[in-house]
């Protein structure tokens, strides 16, 4: 026999309603003070009154304490139960929260009541997808929450919660307005194209598109230091033998996780150590000693150092000061861009380094500090007039890029009485790409590819 709160739910369900609620585990995998079930949707209410075999309305924003119950009226367990109504939950939907004794077991029990009970088990960002499409919050706040979750740094972290503010999404907005002002000027002049546009009229929309979206968008786009933060960079050490890879690896890591000795080769293979500096997250890649030798290990190890170096976002180039034969990279490489070279050993040799090396002391850490800074240089860390404008994603970069390509194309066109439509059109263009950033329009492939990145209860 149901409840009178389960026909209740039975009753609407059958009405066609109670497919769109949705519930998930919102805490992590294993054992915890505290688990938390989500549900969310038009039959939230209804589905966890039916969970308390309770009648009585709960109050928004309120913590309840409740027992929780099965299909025959056993407890399965206790803790609070807080409604957020639609207009003011995180999906924008009615949801309410069951914050329950953080045992799998229990959890697991407490999710598959929500599933008798008519609610859908929730698909990875399903509650962030409908936040999106409640209107709730855009694409890339919806973005920003994955980056929250993911941020490897506090800096990457601190980013991510600018992002989730809004502030990306507004700056990409007033692009997308200032685009509709300017369009609405062109077409304008094909409303009335028997009047003769003065050139004055011209010269300032070029101005103001130049001033408004080219300069700006070009300044987010030259800086990679956003992507870099959620991203991370890999830095490979590169050098002959015993010149000092590992002890810098060991050094900046500040572990000791390489073997250093003063026998050539110890190092066959490459060793990868995680570190950060200033808040970007590094991969620091140590290698076998650069040189010719009969050994098929050490062999198999140069050639792995190699392969490292092509594929690292920064190569330092490590030599002995004492040892003039170490300081060409050329020897071991033609084409490869070197992006630092280090002078080891400074402090025991009495030579002048070449002016493109960086003079340092791994043993005394003497320099170390300049190395670091000019590491971070290399990644693009320096400061932004507005580092809420910065670009943290390869979607973004990509949209933003095809967005000014399509601003400029109007440009070049602009002043061309023949192809001021052309102009209008491309710049309609840069609007439709932008909006893809934030979710407006036909982006349902968009969504998909996002939404697929989440973790089940987000």
């Amino acid at each position: 026999m149901l409840s009178a709160n389960e026909q209740r739910v039975t009753m609407v369900g059958d009405a066609g309603g109670l497919s769109d609620t949705i519930s998930a585990i919102a805490t992590p995998q294993g054992r915890g003070g505290i688990g938390i079930i989500r549900i969310s949707g038009s039959q939230a209410v209804d589905i966890a009154l039916a969970l308390c075999n309770r009648n009585q309305p709960f109050s928004p924003r309120f913590a309840h304490f409740h027992h929780w119950y099965d299909a025959k009226g056993d407890t399965i367990d206790h803790g609070l139960t807080i409604y957020f109504a639609g207009s003011n939950s995180y999906t924008g939907e009615d949801t309410v929260e069951l914050q329950a004794h953080g045992s799998p077991v229990l959890l697991q029990a407490l999710f598959e009541r929500t599933l008798e009970l008519g609610c859908k088990a929730a698909e990875p960002g399903e509650f962030t997808r409908r936040a999106v499409e409640h209107g709730k919050i855009d694409l890339s706040q919806a973005e920003a929450v994955v980056a929250c979750i993911d941020a490897a740094t506090l800096r990457a972290a601190k980013q991510a919660q600018k992002q989730l503010d809004g502030a990306f999404g507004r700056r990409i907005s007033q692009y997308m307005d200032d685009l509709t002002s300017v369009v609405a000027h062109v077409e304008a002049c094909l409303d009335f194209p028997e009047d003769e546009v003065p050139e004055l009229f011209y010269d300032q929309l070029h101005t103001r598109v130049e001033t408004d979206l080219i300069q700006p968008i070009e300044q987010q786009l030259n800086s990679k230091l956003g992507e870099r933060l959620f991203e991370g960079a890999t830095v490979a050490i590169i050098g002959e033998p015993n010149v000092g890879k590992s002890s810098l690896l060991n050094t900046l890591s500040g572990r000791d996780r390489a073997i250093v000795t003063d026998i050539a080769g110890t190092t066959r293979d490459t060793l990868e150590v995680d570190f950060e500096v200033n808040g970007i997250p590094i991969r620091l890649v140590d290698t076998a000693g650069l040189r010719t030798t009969n050994d098929i290990v050490e062999q198999e190890g140069v050639k792995r150092a190699k392969s490292a170096a092509e594929t690292a976002d920064i190569i330092i180039f490590v030599a002995d000061a004492a040892r003039s034969e170490t300081w060409n990279p050329e020897d071991h490489f033609k084409d490869l861009y070197i992006h630092l070279k280090v002078m080891n050993k400074i402090d025991v040799a009495d030579v002048t380094p070449p002016s493109d090396f960086l003079a340092v002391s791994i043993k005394s850490e003497s320099g170390l500090d300049a190395l670091v800074e000019t590491i971070a240089k290399q990644l693009g860390d320096f400061d932004l007039a507005d580092e809420s404008a910065m670009v943290t994603s390869s979607r973004h970069r990509i949209a933003l890029q095809t967005s000014l390509a399509h601003i400029q194309a109007g440009l070049d066109m602009l002043g061309r009485e023949e192809m001021i439509d052309l102009t209008a059109m491309e710049w309609r263009r840069a609007w439709s790409t932008l909006g893809e950033i934030l979710g407006i329009g036909d982006v349902e492939f968009i969504l998909d590819k996002v939404f697929s990145e989440f973790c089940i209860g987000k």
